[in-house]
C-alpha cells in the first residue's frame, strides 16, 4: 500500500505544478522578454534620442487608451482583420485544393509550374494599385490583396506535403484493400496537415502586410489607412501605435495557430 502511494504522489504533483505556473515558463521568458524590450525603449526615449523619431512605450500606451475610448482603435483593428482574416481564409479554400490536385496530376503540375511560378515571383504590392481600379477602395480589393498574398503558400506547401507521402506506404495500404476515404482520412490528412498549419503561421503576417497595402493605396479606415494619416502629420506616435496594434494582432493569430497545432498534431 505505501508503496503504491509513493509511486502516485508525484504524477499528482505534476499537473497542479502546472497549473501553479499558470501560462508556463515559456511563457513568463517571453512576457519578460517583451517587458525589458519596452524598459529598454522607454530608457533609451529619455536618455539617448528625441522622442520625436521613435516615440516611447508610454506615450503609445496613452494613444492606444484614447483610441479605445473614443472606439477608432476598434474601428480600424476589425476593418484590418476583415480584410487580412478574409483574405488568409479564401487563399486557403482556394489553395488547399488547387494544390491537392496538381500533386495528384504531377504533368499537368510540371506544365504549369513556369506560370505558377512567375505569378508567386510578381510582387503583388504592384497590383495594388490595379485591384484599387477593379475592385474600389472598399473592403474587397483588400480582400484580394491579402488574398494573393498567400494563395500560393497554401499551394506549393500542399503540394509539398503530398508529395513527401512514401510511395510505398500508398501501395501497402492499396494492397490490403484500404478505401479511398480511409487513405485521405488516414494518410492523406496526417501528412498535409502539418503543411497546411505552417502556411496558416505564414500567411497570417503576409494577409496582414496585403490589407496593409491595399489601405496604403486607397482606404478611408483601417490600420494601414490610420499609420498613413499619422505620418502625413508626422506624428510618431500615432505611427508606432499603428504598428504596435499589427504586430499585437500578429502574433496573437501566431499563438491561436499554435494551440490548434498543439491540439490537432498530437504525435509530435
Amino acid at each position: 500500500m505505501s508503496d503504491t502511494i509513493t509511486t502516485r504522489g508525484p504524477a499528482l504533483a505534476r499537473p497542479a505544478r502546472r497549473l501553479s505556473l499558470g501560462i508556463g515558463a515559456t511563457g513568463l521568458r517571453q512576457i519578460g522578454l517583451i517587458a525589458v524590450l519596452l524598459g529598454l525603449w522607454e530608457l533609451a526615449s529619455h536618455t539617448l534620442f528625441n522622442p520625436f523619431w521613435s516615440s516611447r512605450p508610454s506615450l503609445i500606451a496613452a494613444r492606444l487608451w484614447e483610441l479605445a475610448l473614443s472606439g477608432e482603435l476598434w474601428l480600424h483593428t476589425s476593418t484590418t482583420l476583415q480584410e487580412a482574416g478574409a483574405g488568409l481564409l479564401l487563399a486557403a479554400v482556394v489553395g488547399i485544393p488547387l494544390g491537392i490536385v496538381l500533386a495528384r496530376a504531377p504533368e499537368v503540375a510540371r506544365t504549369l509550374d513556369p506560370v505558377i511560378m512567375g505569378l508567386y515571383g510578381l510582387p503583388r504590392v504592384a497590383l495594388a494599385p490595379l485591384f484599387i481600379l477593379w475592385f474600389g477602395i472598399g473592403l474587397f480589393s483588400k480582400i484580394m490583396m491579402a488574398f494573393t498574398m498567400v494563395v500560393f503558400i497554401f499551394l506549393m506547401n500542399v503540394m509539398e506535403g503530398i508529395r513527401t507521402i512514401d510511395p510505398d506506404h500508398l501501395d501497402l495500404m492499396k494492397s490490403m484493400r484500404a478505401g479511398r476515404f480511409y487513405l485521405v482520412r488516414r494518410v492523406l490528412l496526417p501528412a498535409v496537415t502539418p503543411w497546411i498549419l505552417a502556411s496558416f503561421r505564414i500567411g497570417i503576417g503576409l494577409a496582414l502586410i496585403g490589407a496593409v497595402v491595399g489601405e496604403l493605396i486607397g482606404a478611408n479606415r483601417g490600420l494601414g489607412w490610420y499609420v498613413e494619416s499619422r505620418g502625413g502629420q508626422l506624428d510618431t506616435t500615432g505611427v508606432f501605435t499603428g504598428l504596435i496594434v499589427l504586430m499585437v494582432l500578429a502574433m496573437l493569430a501566431n499563438q491561436l495557430v499554435g494551440f490548434i497545432e498543439r491540439r490537432v498534431i498530437t504525435w509530435r
